[in-house]
């Protein structure tokens, strides 16, 4: 990604045809490189912050090229912090290309991905958590997804982040200070007051550590593989479950020959449904191939549906193969078509009919209880579900590790502060106060282009 100061332009909605598209202009040439293409009553260099004007683009052979409603936002008072306009034009890919060529034309340079957000957090108007969000929120397909990503863009993390460093720096600067009056054998602070320190952090961290599994869920959502012997019901549940005939039923084994993909949301929560082929000893090469696919499946599973039915009873040898496969942890077993032998009785975790929806709650029940656990986490709660935040501050306890052992073995406050020193380091990765072109590059090149 180039990291030069010069003025950007790209889309910044989805490319397609609509009622508008908005093209989004950012750089210190904005103004002037727009006022070369468009006619309205002003120049927008002469016009003031947060106003917008009517007015027509031109190409530069003088074509109309559409009637337009520019926006405008002075610096330091907009998204990238620097001097932006954002064009409102009909929405038509033909048109949005001749506005960008003609931008490009007059000097103008095409954004890359992330480009305009990596700017606004160059420019102070972000942190770098925030700056994810901004990505999770643009990805965001639930309701609890968007949540999230909106708790992390308001400042939540980052609000514990800082307090945090701001302990450490603190404590730090105080053990550092003592040495340089060593001689005079002043005290500072003393070493329970450093221990006291150290605890009020590493507590602060195992608690957001701990909202790791439950962030993660929220925003990449749960894979559920739906598996069972053949003519079990996986396909028939699959159907209710998405209230509509997804996927083929038929008393005719092997129907199923691949990965059926859906989506569910259930209180907020995505869960991405996969109907697998029925595993059994087959010939035929598609079934075979559908039930290595099946295997697969089961291997990158949250959750495993294992589905019995009630007249066949239940699979013993598929449950032990499963087993070598994955975790009993992961599996639910569910007894299907209880609609036939309401009496008949087996070992099951929920038992459910996927005709007549019966005990399909309990079933929803159970498949968030394995996805989320017991936690309750209010919208006021800071909640990490990004691995690098997670490994950050993995990485700061392991520092305060140190120091605390670096206390106990009575070495000196040099040993101390380094640690110290190196924990705050590693927290300030989270927020980008320390970074490398690396890290940012990774990050913004994920985002789409425009944002």
């Amino acid at each position: 990604m180039q990291h030069d100061n010069d003025t950007i332009v790209a889309l910044a909605t989805p490319a397609g045809v609509g009622a508008i598209s908005v093209i989004r202009v950012s750089g210190t040439q904005s103004f002037s490189a727009v006022d070369k293409i468009f006619r309205g009553k002003s120049k927008l260099v002469d016009c003031h912050s947060h106003t917008i004007h009517y007015g027509k683009i031109f190409d530069s052979k003088n074509n109309l090229i559409d009637d337009v409603l520019v926006s405008i936002f002075k610096c330091p008072h907009s998204y990238t912090g620097e001097d932006s306009v954002e064009i409102s034009t009909h929405g038509s890919s033909l048109i949005t290309e001749k506005i960008i060529y003609a931008l490009v034309e007059s000097g103008v340079r095409s954004a890359e991905p992330g480009e305009f957000t990596k700017r606004a957090f160059l420019n102070g108007k972000l942190d770098l958590t925030q700056a994810e969000a901004v990505a999770d929120i643009i990805n965001s397909r639930t309701e609890a997804s968007l949540r999230g990503a909106r708790n992390q863009l308001d400042g939540l993390l980052s609000k514990k982040v800082d307090w945090m460093r701001e302990i450490l720096i603190n404590t730090s600067s105080l053990i550092e200070l003592e040495l340089d009056f060593a001689e005079e054998d002043i005290e500072f602070l003393s070493l329970n007051q450093i221990l006291k320190n150290i605890d009020t952090i590493e507590k602060e961290i195992d608690s957001l550590l701990k909202t790791y599994s439950f962030g993660r869920v929220i925003k990449d959502g749960v894979n559920v593989a739906l598996v069972g012997k053949t003519n079990v019901g996986k396909s028939s549940l699959l159907n209710y479950l998405l209230k509509e005939a997804r996927a083929i039923v038929s008393e005719i084994p092997g129907t199923t020959r691949d990965i059926i993909r859906e989506d569910l949301s259930i209180d907020g929560i995505l869960f991405k449904l996969f109907d697998t082929a029925g595993i059994r000893v087959t010939e035929d090469i598609l079934e075979k191939e559908g039930i290595i696919r099946s295997r697969e499946a089961v291997k990158n599973a949250d959750i495993v549906l294992f589905m019995n039915d009630v007249i066949s009873g239940f699979s013993t040898d598929l449950y032990n193969h499963l087993l070598e496969i994955t975790t009993k942890e992961r599996i639910i077993i569910v007894a299907n078509k209880i609609d036939l032998l309401e009496g008949r009785d087996f070992e099951s975790d929920v038992k459910i009919s996927s005709l007549t929806g019966k005990g399909i709650e309990d079933l929803f029940a159970i498949m968030k209880e394995r996805a989320i656990g017991s936690q309750n986490y209010t919208e006021k709660t800071a909640i990490i579900s990004n691995l690098r935040h997670y490994n950050a501050l993995s990485l700061a306890k392991e520092n305060l590790l140190n120091a605390r052992n670096s206390i106990n073995k009575k070495l000196t406050g040099e040993f101390i502060a380094v640690d110290l020193r190196n924990a705050e380091i590693s927290l300030s990765e989270i927020i980008g106060k320390v970074t490398s072109d690396d890290i940012l590059n990774n990050i913004f090149e994920k985002f789409c282009i425009g944002k």
